[in-house]
C-alpha cells in the first residue's frame, strides 16, 4: 500500500482517465494487467492504487516511485509504450501528472 507523507523524497504520480461507462471495465482491466506484469516490476516502483468513480466515467491512479527518472524510464519501455496506445483507444483522455506531496493529514 502507498502512504502518503509529506517527509516522502520520491516521485509521486496521478494520473486521470475520462473514458464511457461502456469502456470503463476494459480499461480498469487493461491498467490492472499493466500494473501486475510491467509497472510494478519496474525499477523504483514503490506502491500505486487504482480508483474509478461510481459513475463509471473517470479512473485515477496513484502511484509512488524512488526517483522522477524511474518513473520516466518505465513510460519509455517498448512494453509501456505499447500498452499505452491500447489504452489510450478506451479512454477520451489521461494526462499523467508528477507532484511532490506538500502535506499529510
Amino acid at each position: 500500500m502507498a502512504e502518503i507523507t509529506k517527509d516522502f523524497t520520491g516521485q509521486t504520480v496521478i494520473c486521470t482517465f475520462e473514458m464511457t461507462p461502456a469502456t470503463a471495465m476494459e480499461l480498469m482491466e487493461a491498467l490492472k494487467a499493466a500494473y501486475t506484469d510491467c509497472i510494478s516490476k519496474s525499477e523504483g516502483f514503490i506502491g500505486a492504487g487504482l480508483h474509478m468513480n461510481d459513475a463509471h466515467t473517470r479512473i485515477a491512479t496513484y502511484s509512488k516511485w524512488q526517483k522522477r527518472g524511474d518513473y520516466q524510464a518505465m513510460l519509455r519501455s517498448p512494453e509501456m509504450i505499447t500498452r499505452n496506445r491500447h489504452i489510450a483507444t478506451l479512454c477520451r483522455s489521461f494526462e499523467p501528472v508528477m507532484y511532490e506531496v506538500a502535506a499529510d493529514f
